[in-house]
């Protein structure tokens, strides 16, 4: 009985997986109306040369549909939630993570200045697009004070529990839907990170709960699927790191390196988080401007090949490299480099 369910579950999951798939790799508008995945291939020619598959062992994984050659663009993606490094606010794109300029234009400006009862944190735009994109969850975010929720994040230098914030937002607004996350592996949670995910949500609820809502557009603020979520964002969340296109942007990369904030955000995807770990990897994702995510061929990869992508720094030593991955992963690597103890 078991078997079957679960074989069922897994059955209804690639369904639906090949319906949100068909979706974002069909007509693609230049400027998409709110932060969703889109797979899609180099140039927009075609399909991406990839399927998503079970593997033998590491659940889901994506194979190569055709041959790949070294340093192709195997395809691209738009974040389904981003969300910017609470202490880059002032230096990257509100929606987009993309670095502001030197000289801050019109477009610029602090929006909390236009709704002067908002306490809202100051934050900044790229682009008049980018404003316009982010009213699918700024609208609801800047009329409600989340001191108490930024101030809990902020002294235990949490940063997943923003992303459930925006997409919260997101929801109330109508720009995303409550389950757009479930398709997602989620995270084994110990005890005491439960325990710190109810009093998170807690603060998250009461945000909302003082805001002007009607009751039965939060009726999926629940403390399950607060949680649900969260273990979703911990496991298949993305460090976005932009290639450094001049030397003043190198140095500052360094800084924040130093700093332990050399991330400009983070941000979760759905085609992307189906790549499984490998510390030799044959695929990398990499972000040029902003948080869309570009994945790579490293080598040749032959038609049928999975690719994967390495998780953390494939430059530690093994020991190293399978603490971070058990403890921040869930589970041991098992992969030729790691078997060899490499």
């Amino acid at each position: 009985m078991f078997a079957a369910g679960a074989a069922l579950s897994r059955r209804r999951a690639s369904l639906e997986l090949l319906r949100q798939l068909r979706r974002t790799t069909s007509v693609a508008p230049p400027q998409p109306p709110s932060l969703s995945t889109v797979a899609a291939a180099a140039e927009g020619i075609g399909p991406p040369p990839i399927r998503v598959s079970l593997t033998e062992s590491a659940g889901r994984g994506v194979f190569a549909t055709r041959g790949i050659a070294a340093g192709e663009l195997i395809h691209s993606a738009q974040p389904l939630v981003a969300h910017p490094s609470p202490s880059l606010l002032d230096k990257v794109c509100y929606y987009c993570l993309r670095r502001l300029q030197k000289e801050a234009s019109p477009i610029g400006t602090s929006i909390p200045g236009e709704n002067e009862s908002s306490k809202t944190t100051a934050c900044y735009f790229c682009s008049e697009s980018c404003r316009e994109q982010s009213k699918g969850f700024y609208e609801v975010e800047k009329g409600l004070d989340w001191t108490l929720f930024d101030d809990h994040c902020s002294m235990r230098r949490l940063k997943y529990p923003l992303m459930v914030k925006r997409l919260a937002c997101m929801i109330l607004s109508g720009a995303a839907s409550v389950d757009c996350l479930d398709i997602l592996q989620p995270a084994s949670l110990h005890p005491e990170t439960l325990l710190e995910m109810e009093d998170e949500f807690q603060l998250l609820k009461d945000t909302f709960t003082k805001g002007q809502f009607k009751n039965d557009s939060m009726t999926f603020l629940t403390k399950e699927w607060y949680i649900n979520v969260l273990a979703r964002i911990r496991i298949n969340a993305f460090r976005i790191e932009l290639v450094a296109k001049t030397y003043e942007e190198m140095l500052t990369s360094a800084a924040a390196f130093i700093a332990a904030d050399a991330a400009v955000g983070n941000a979760i995807y759905m085609l992307p988080s189906f790549y499984n770990h490998d510390c030799d990897p044959n695929a990398h994702i990499i972000w040029l401007e902003n948080a869309n995510a570009k994945l790579k061929a490293l080598c040749n990869i032959e038609a049928g090949e999975e690719l994967r992508i390495c998780y953390i720094d494939a430059s530690v030593e093994f020991e190293a490299r399978q603490k971070i991955l058990a403890e921040g992963f869930g589970f041991q690597c098992g992969c030729l480099r790691c078997s060899s103890r490499d």
